[in-house]
C-alpha cells in the first residue's frame, strides 16, 4: 500500500490531537468544520484504519492516529523552519556574506564594520577568507564567496566593482631612522632597506606596483611578517621600514618612536573596492555592508582629527 500523506494532513492531525475536537481545530487551520471532516474521512479510507476515537471527549488519537502525531512532530518542524528561511530569503532579512580579502590590511578596519553589520543583520551567515589563499574573483564567480575586498578592478562578466573609499599608502620607520629626516620618501630610498611586508605576492603590495617596480628599485631585503603589530614592533625597533595603508599607521602617527611620510612629493593614492555579483548587489543586506564600509574608514578619519 502506497499512501499519499500530505503536509496538511499531518498539521490536521496535530491540531485535532492540540485541540481535543474538530471545530476549535478547524478554527486554528481557518477552515471550515465540515472541510476538516471530510479531510480526516478521505485520509482514514486511504490509510484503512481510524485515526480518532471519536466516542472520547476531547478527541484521542487511535494507535494508528498516535504514529501519525509523531510523524508530525518530526516532519512539520523542519518543514516550517524552510519556510521561515524561505521567507527571510525574499524579504531581504537573511543570506550569505562570505567575504574574500585580496587587502592583507583590510581586516583593521573591516571587523568594526561586521561587529555592525551582526547586530542589524543576525540572520544573515557572515565568514571571512582571506584571498590570499586562493584567486578571490574567480571564487566570486562560482558563487563560492559573495564579496571580494580589493584594489585592483577588472572587467569580468556578471561582476560589478563598487567603490569604497581612496587610501593613502604610508612610509614607516622608526624616528631614528635617517630617512626620517625626509620630508617624503622616493623609490631610491628603498634600494639600501630592509622592508618590511605582509605576505603578499608583490604586485598585490602598493609599495611595488606603485613605487618600486615602475622605477626598477629592489630593497636590501624583504622581510615578510603576518601581524600588523609584529611590523610595528620590528619597525619601532628599527629593524626595517615598511609602507602601511593611512588607516594602519593612524594608531602611531601621534606615537613619537615612529615617524610617517608620503611615498613621493605627490604621494600616491589608491582606491579600494568591493567586488560583488550584479545579481547581489541590490539585496538589502548587501547594500548596507556596502554602505558600512564606505563610513568606517570616515570615522577613523575624523578621530585622527579630534586627536590631533
Amino acid at each position: 500500500m502506497r499512501l499519499h500523506i500530505e503536509f496538511r494532513h499531518l498539521r490536521t492531525i496535530r491540531a485535532i490531537h492540540d485541540c481535543g475536537g474538530l471545530a476549535r481545530a478547524a478554527e486554528r487551520l481557518n477552515i471550515t468544520q465540515s472541510a476538516l471532516s471530510h479531510q480526516v474521512k478521505n485520509l482514514e479510507e486511504q490509510i484503512g484504519v481510524e485515526l480518532f476515537v471519536r466516542r472520547s471527549k476531547p478527541m484521542t488519537l487511535s494507535p494508528a492516529g498516535q504514529r501519525l502525531l509523531r510523524l508530525a512532530d518530526q516532519v512539520l518542524p523542519q518543514v516550517e523552519a524552510v519556510e521561515q528561511e524561505f521567507a527571510g530569503l525574499k524579504s531581504g532579512k537573511t543570506g550569505r556574506l562570505h567575504i574574500a580579502i585580496e587587502c592583507h590590511a583590510c581586516f583593521e578596519w573591516l571587523f568594526p564594520v561586521l561587529e555592525q553589520f551582526r547586530r542589524a543583520w543576525p540572520d544573515v551567515d557572515v565568514d571571512i577568507r582571506p584571498g590570499l589563499q586562493f584567486q578571490a574573483l574567480p571564487a566570486l564567480q562560482k558563487e563560492e564567496v559573495d564579496l571580494v575586498v580589493s584594489s585592483d578592478p577588472e572587467d569580468l562578466p556578471g561582476v560589478e566593482f563598487a567603490p569604497l573609499f581612496d587610501y593613502e599608502p604610508v612610509f614607516l620607520a622608526s624616528a631614528a631612522h635617517p630617512l626620517a629626516q625626509k620630508p617624503f620618501v622616493e623609490a631610491q630610498d628603498f634600494a639600501g632597506e630592509t622592508l618590511i611586508t605582509y605576505p603578499v605576492d608583490r604586485p598585490r603590495l602598493d609599495v611595488f606596483s606603485q613605487l618600486l617596480m615602475p622605477a626598477g628599485i629592489e630593497p636590501a631585503s624583504v622581510r615578510q611578517v603576518e601581524l600588523t603589530a609584529v611590523i610595528l614592533l620590528l619597525v619601532a625597533s628599527n629593524r626595517g621600514v615598511s609602507v602601511l595603508p593611512d588607516w594602519v599607521v593612524r594608531e602611531v602617527r601621534y606615537n613619537s618612536d615612529y615617524v610617517t611620510r608620503p611615498l613621493t612629493e605627490q604621494g600616491v593614492t589608491r582606491r579600494l573596492y568591493a567586488a560583488v555579483r550584479q545579481t547581489d548587489a541590490a539585496k538589502p543586506y548587501m547594500a548596507h555592508v556596502l554602505r558600512l564600509m564606505r563610513t568606517e574608514p570616515l570615522k577613523l578619519q575624523r578621530t585622527d582629527v579630534t586627536v590631533g
